[in-house]
């Protein structure tokens, strides 16, 4: 008989299939003794910056001396980096012998994120963290970490992403995302459209649940590049520091503080020097990240219109650079002729590749999109070519920036295994 392998039985779920509803994973959590019980939980939606607030969270958590787990998606090299717990990530013999024990209670097919998401729930109770931050995967309503009874319920920020699965209008989008608020719950946000809020206020409503919105009950000032002065719902705190680059962090941060402001007020302590070291010491891959310093090669993860929108502003405020390289690709279920309207007048030089998943956009597609905008573009059929070519065109004072995808963010990061990020040189 053929010896059961974990990884290649993992490795053999689509990725791209997506799978909308909770009845396949409750069942299956049920078998397996319901572990996301075991522990308390943060749980966290929203368009962009859901993965930088729960890695702030949870490394204010840990400063403050607990053990947290840390779930996100997607990973950029290995899968097991969206298991983590204290920064470390699940160790390769309890994810095999994890998922070999689930594929021994599953009944129905289990696509690749239900399957991990279970991996992560049952690695977080045996391991016996505190509490866990969950970041969403899609939408958050029929999101297979929707499973759990948060303290509290984060939703960063609404935009236009995802159209096929969560519907055409930012009302519709907010209605899929608010069905991570619980009745009698808590939700913390930092949505400002008017009819964002009122969606979110009306849920809140039904459910007899609480909203507290960055920008009302939830005040910061930012007061140099990377810190501010925070003025919560207990708390005023001034001179917290962020290791993640942009003016856009100081929101995630924001809503990450009052995240642990509301846990310390279920049964978690958490102080003030804990907030301040976890904010400082929070660092998450391919967020405005450096990974080359003559030229300064960026990578960013931005995927969608609005995350573009944010990488334009830091480019044009926060870097001091000749000329632009652009390294971009993206996936077919993205609005990445959106993206390239707004990024591409930026750079000197464009250049398309193809990524491996079966979801990318064709690079003749986005070559089209261009031409159609008025922007020349090179060409490559992989992420080592586009590297390579880059390298070639920039000077020492040029910037290369690749970005559009998390998916290139992974091949462009497997192309520089030995290079440290320059994060904290900057």
């Amino acid at each position: 008989m053929k010896k059961f392998d974990p990884s290649a039985y993992l490795a053999g779920l689509n990725v791209d299939i997506m799978h909308f509803g909770l009845e396949t994973i409750t069942e299956l959590l049920s078998r397996m003794g319901n572990p996301q019980n075991d522990y308390k939980t943060i749980l966290i939606a929203g368009t962009n910056g859901k993965g930088s607030t729960a890695t702030m969270t949870a490394s204010i958590l840990h400063s403050a001396g607990y053990k947290v787990g840390l779930y996100t998606s997607p990973h950029l090299v290995d899968v097991r980096e969206r298991i983590v717990i204290n920064g470390r990530k699940i160790v390769r013999k309890d994810f095999s012998q994890i998922i070999a024990d689930i594929k021994e209670k599953i009944k129905k097919p289990l696509t690749y994120f239900e399957f991990l998401t279970a991996v992560a729930f049952v690695y977080f109770q045996r391991q016996k963290v505190d509490i866990a931050v969950l970041e969403v995967g899609l939408g958050g309503r029929l999101d297979a970490t929707n499973v759990c009874k948060p303290l509290v319920s984060i939703i960063t920020n609404i935009s236009f992403d995802h159209m096929a699965y969560l519907g055409n209008t930012l009302e519709s989008i907010t209605r899929e995302k608010a069905g991570i608020i619980k009745q009698n719950g808590i939700c913390l946000t930092a949505a400002k459209q008017k009819n964002v809020l009122q969606v979110l206020k009306n849920i809140c409503s039904r459910r007899k649940a609480k909203l507290y919105r960055l920008g009302a009950d939830i005040k910061i000032v930012k007061q140099k590049k990377y810190s501010f002065a925070y003025q919560g719902l207990y708390r005023k705190l001034s001179g917290l520091t962020i290791s993640l680059r942009g003016e856009h962090q100081l929101a995630n941060a924001a809503l990450a503080v009052a995240a642990v402001e509301l846990s310390d007020k279920n049964g978690l302590k958490i102080d003030n020097d804990a907030i301040r070291a976890g904010l400082k010491k929070a660092y998450l891959d391919a967020r405005l990240d450096f990974l080359q310093k003559e030229p300064l090669f960026l990578l960013d993860g931005a995927h969608n219109p609005a995350g573009i929108s944010v990488l334009c502003r830091a480019l044009k405020n926060n870097f001091s650079y000749r000329r632009l390289i652009l390294i971009f690709s993206s996936l077919i279920d993205k609005d990445y002729r959106q993206m390239l309207k707004k990024i591409a007048p930026l750079a000197y030089k464009i250049i398309i590749t193809k990524l491996k998943t079966k979801r990318a956009v064709s690079p003749d597609n986005i070559w089209k999109v261009l031409e159609k905008i008025g922007c020349k573009a090179i060409v490559t059929q992989n992420v080592g070519q586009a590297i390579q070519k880059a390298q070639a065109l920039a000077e020492k004072k040029d910037l290369i920036c690749a970005t559009g995808s998390l998916y290139l963010a992974g091949e462009v990061k497997q192309k520089f295994p030995k290079t440290v990020s320059c994060a904290k040189k900057y």
